[in-house]
């Protein structure tokens, strides 16, 4: 097999009068892979949709059409030589032009497409992709198939393009086109591999076992090809185990064994060793093709089973039960071609310092690339894929029906060898909305998905690759149908929790213990230094137009307002109600974490929503849209380490709950005592505790200690050996902390800056937000708790040269307690 990457000498040029005059006359370089945004912007004939109000001006967008255009040598083809153009991926409603014949339409993105053109290639050749908006084709498929109901104000569930290409309610609505993935032409002789599944499977004695199953396409019927499979030890010395087999129509199955193979394991419960699999197709003795992909031993189950409480849901890697700590990811840039293999490794990086185990791939997006899935299986992040259907009913007649098992065949196929992937999942919120919008009773019987969540998609991941798991959907109530039992049941399954953010305040996460929670969230705006990059001065507030428009959330700015209230109060001041929003978001993920963990082993997972964002915006991600980590982050972080204090009330009164998420026992003396804010002791009491491995151990705290004087001026610590917890008898806004409590001092260190900052009194949540002096600065740590008399060393990376003492001073230096004075009650 031959392949030449087509991606040079490519030009664009809009199609129909729905442009701005000056882009209807222009033609510009295209980059390929690429997108039409990526394009004009590279041209200068559009602005940044990211700052100020420039998105509203390019809805004009939604509606154009596009042409890219380019023309290539080939060779002649020998006799019996086969050619093929390949489109790994096209946005999204595309005719394929080749020498003046059209040899393919296409209708979704999420698709890789082979056109055969052995009879059409030429020395020289004229190659032409036409776009059709989306929208457009969205807009006649829904007339076709009758209308179907939908989160937003597009129709994006009658089209396979990413359903957040159209907004939501943290994204922009761009609605992209564009050959978003790379072409290549490619030329093969006698036979070629059409198909490589590596079933990888570890028995309980640690037996590993590779079955390569091979599809192979030939052009003589009687030839005769083998399949030779080698796998190489992860070290890279040796190989392990190989074999060949003869082709038999068409197939071939190799099966490689190794005993006592080194096992895969999420970051946390051991190494992540994975082997080479190199697969080659042999024709006497040359090598008609090969394939090549990195594997990995590991055993996955999950269980949902009926039990005293419900339905369980609990991941387990090699027989080992998994607290899951996630986060769930939607695409890391609404212009996906900008996204990089070096930005995935950033944010996944930044996913393992967080503690995060597992990564949830929402169902509005898009199966990520593979370099994505590689870092995962090289740093132990678990992977949860949803398939690409998101909060709508999805008509099951053609030609939807079609395109959704072919998108589900490929994608299922390309990732299996990935050993980060764990679950496949139906899609996104629709069992749930089936149930809370009447579906069937509004569609009077008409399809809305079910068949998709409970038969395609089952039946595929079946076929293709049986390794993995499944679930119909998120949230779902397993072994019963929505009518059944309600979806979104805490006690049986999978949980979406949002009556939180949405209705009530956040001490409501407490109300229930969920089997397992795979969407739970509070929003919180971007870093000052993403802001300020998005919006100009003047725009630096809450009722701003351009800060609206990248509030994308109904009512965003409000429930904020009075998600803050109850807790640190509403600052009037602009910088003030930054750091507020930023905070209470933190406290709000780090509150609900906590008390998931709590509750393990019967709460089995949280997955927070969401890790990253695709634009600057007002969202619930921890990490902005320009890679910053928000206060929240550092929240994760902290509710997400492996070992992990937490006072939470129970039905007697207050507990310790010491969560030990590590291979070795917790045990050492616990330390508790209410203070008062000077730090003086009111009473103390200490106990020997013992925390097995992977459990959580509840100590009872005692009356004496639980039981508050003066609920404003005291405060419970409990501490074993490095870890701490604080209770607070009051709301932060109530407790009567210092403004003045800290003083600080700087000094140059290599790198950056050490910030050392001392408490005369309690300080609670002491930060630096470095960002707004350098746009690169970053803080070593955030969210501090400090009792009075405690000095801690805050390091600031940065390649710029600072003012030191603004390291010390507001707004750069925060807490909870200058916000004291400075709110609207």
């Amino acid at each position: 097999m031959e392949s030449t990457p087509l991606h040079t000498g490519w030009q664009l040029r809009s199609a129909g009068p729905a442009v701005p005059a000056q882009i209807r006359e222009a033609v510009v370089p295209a980059t390929v892979p690429g997108s039409v945004h990526t394009d004009l912007l590279d041209a200068g004939l559009i602005p940044d949709p990211y700052l100020g109000e420039n998105e509203s001006a390019l809805t004009w967008m939604h509606r154009a059409d596009w042409v890219y255009e380019t023309s290539f040598a080939a060779e002649p083809l020998d006799v019996g030589d086969r050619a093929a153009l390949v489109f790994e991926g096209l946005d999204t409603v595309a005719t394929i032009t080749l020498n003046g014949t059209v040899i393919g339409q296409t209708e979704n993105m999420h698709r890789r497409y082979r056109f055969d053109v052995t009879g059409l290639l030429a020395e020289e050749n004229s190659l032409t992709v036409s776009f059709t908006a989306a929208l457009t084709r969205a807009e006649e498929i829904a007339r076709e198939v009758g209308a179907r109901p939908h989160s937003y104000d597009h129709p994006f569930n009658a089209i396979r393009k990413m359903a957040c290409s159209f907004g939501w309610d943290w994204g922009p609505d761009l609605q992209t086109a564009g050959i978003w993935k790379p072409v290549h032409l490619e030329r093969w002789h006698a036979a070629r591999l059409d198909q490589v599944r590596p079933l990888v499977t570890v028995g309980g004695d640690g037996h590993g076992r590779v079955e390569v199953l091979v599809d192979v396409t030939t052009a003589e019927p009687r030839s005769t090809h083998w399949v030779r499979a080698a796998l190489t030890s992860p070290d890279g010395a040796a190989p392990v185990a190989q074999g060949e087999v003869t082709v038999a129509d068409g197939r071939a199955a190799v099966v490689l064994d190794v005993p006592d193979a080194q096992l895969w394991w999420p970051h946390g419960y051991g190494a992540q060793p994975r082997y080479c699999l190199e697969v080659s197709l042999i024709d006497g003795e040359t090598t008609r093709d090969s394939w090549e992909r990195m594997v990995a031993f590991r055993e996955v189950v999950v269980r949902a089973e009926p039990d005293e409480a419900g339905t369980s849901f609990v991941i387990e890697i090699n027989g080992t039960p998994v607290f899951v700590k996630g986060a769930n990811w939607i695409p890391d840039d609404h212009l996906l071609t900008r996204i990089t293999a070096e930005q995935y490794a950033r944010r996944v990086d930044q996913s393992v310092a967080a503690n995060i185990n597992l990564l949830r791939v929402w169902g509005g997006g898009i199966y990520e690339q593979d370099e994505f899935y590689d870092a995962c299986d090289e740093r132990g992040v678990l992977v949860w894929q949803d398939f690409l259907l998101a909060c709508a009913a999805y008509a099951e007649e053609e030609p939807l029906r079609g395109e959704f098992e072919a998108e589900a065949r490929d994608n299922v196929l390309r990732l299996m060898s990935h050993p980060s992937l764990v679950l496949w999942c139906g899609g996104n919120e629709n069992l749930w909305f089936s149930v809370d919008h009447e579906w069937d009773a509004q569609l009077a019987g008409g399809t809305w998905g079910y068949g998709y969540y409970h038969d395609v998609f089952a039946r595929v991941v079946s076929e293709i690759d049986p390794t993995r798991a499944y679930i119909e959907g998120s949230p779902a109530s397993p072994g019963f149908a929505p009518w059944e039992k309600h979806p979104n049941d805490p006690d049986h399954g999978l949980k979406h929790e949002w009556q939180v953010w949405n209705r009530v305040d956040y001490s409501h996460y407490r109300d229930e213990a969920p089997r397992f929670v795979s969407e739970f969230g509070f929003q919180g705006p971007p870093t000052w230094a993403t802001l300020t990059r998005a919006l100009e001065p003047e725009d630096l507030h809450k009722e701003s137009p351009a800060f609206l428009l990248h509030q994308k959330a109904p009512d965003g700015n409000g429930k904020l307002d009075r998600g803050m209230r109850p807790h640190l109060g509403v600052p009037g001041d602009f910088t003030d109600w930054h750091w507020a929003a930023q905070l209470n978001q933190a406290h709000a993920v780090r509150f609900a974490v906590e008390h998931y963990r709590s509750h393990w082993p019967r709460t089995a997972g949280a997955i927070v929503w969401q890790i990253n964002d695709c634009w600057p915006v007002t969202s619930w991600a921890a990490i902005d849209g320009d890679e910053r980590p928000k206060p929240l982050w550092y929240a994760m972080r902290q509710a997400y380490a492996p070992r992990l204090l937490t006072v939470q009330p129970r039905e007697k009164g207050l507990v310790v709950a010491i969560a030990n998420d590590t291979d070795a026992p917790w045990d050492g003396v616990l330390h508790l005592a209410r203070e008062r804010l000077d730090g003086s002791v009111c009473t103390a009491d200490e106990t020997s505790v013992h925390a097995a491995p992977r459990s959580v151990t509840l100590v009872d705290v005692p009356d004496e200690l639980a039981i508050p004087g003066d609920p404003a001026r005291e405060v419970l610590f409990a501490t074993l050996g490095e870890n701490r917890a604080v209770h607070l008898f009051a709301e932060n806004k109530d407790v009567a902390l210092a403004p003045d409590a800290l003083t600080a001092s700087v000094e140059q260190v290599r790198g950056g800056y050490g910030v050392h900052v001392h408490a005369a009194s309690l300080a609670l949540d002491v930060t630096v937000l470095a960002d707004r002096l350098a746009p690169d600065a970053r803080a070593d740590r955030a969210l501090d708790t400090l009792r009075a008399g405690e000095t801690i060393t805050i390091r600031v990376r940065t390649e710029h040269e600072v003012e030191p003492d603004l390291l010390t001073a507001s707004p750069i230096l925060r807490s909870s307690n200058d916000l004291h004075g400075a709110v609207v009650r």
